[in-house]
């Protein structure tokens, strides 16, 4: 069972790095890395990874979202007050809401100790880490850029820095909460 599990892991992993071979253009929160983000998702509830891995995705998913849908009003010339706080809010909580009323979000049995005596929901806290760890790593991905005359410092840096932290952070956390 234990191998069978394995090689389902090693399969999943696979299939997300080979699709990350064929990725035409990078946008500004490209369709690869929100496919990817979403398959990453989808395999890690199917192969029965922990939620705080889950939820990494999840957060991942949910950043890429936002900024997706901003650069697509801002294409369509559709301005607004608190543009970004409202996609924001909008897609944390569509995501968060159905989560909690389906009682996957919420579960008591499902927490995890964060600080003393503080306990969090795993999924919760995947989301919050994974939102920040995109966030944090497309910053870091203009930040390199800027620092290089405009230009990355290898082909598809956009798609592989952020993919690459979370996987990073998937491996810390999986070890983590075995």
């Amino acid at each position: 069972m234990l191998i069978y599990k394995l090689i389902n892991k090693v399969c999943a992993f696979l299939i997300v790095a080979i699709s990350l071979l064929f990725a035409k253009q990078a946008l500004a929160v490209c369709p690869v890395c929100v496919i990817a983000v979403g398959a990453g998702v989808g395999l890690s509830r199917w192969l029965g990874i922990d939620d705080t891995i889950t939820g990494l995705w999840i957060g991942g998913l949910i950043i890429s979202l936002i900024i997706w849908t901003e650069k697509w009003f801002d294409k369509k010339n559709i301005k607004f007050k608190a543009k970004i706080a409202i996609i924001t809010l909008v897609y944390y909580l569509l995501i968060i809401v159905p989560l909690f009323f389906t009682g996957i979000l919420g579960n008591p049995k499902n927490k995890i100790l964060c600080f003393c005596h503080f306990y969090l929901d795993k999924l919760l806290l995947g989301i919050i880490v994974g939102s920040f760890t995109l966030w944090f790593s497309i910053n870091l991905y203009s930040y390199l850029k800027e620092k290089n005359n405009g230009r990355s410092y290898f082909p598809f840096q956009k798609v592989v820095m952020p993919i690459l932290l979370l996987i990073i952070l998937s491996i810390i956390f999986y070890y983590l909460t075995k």
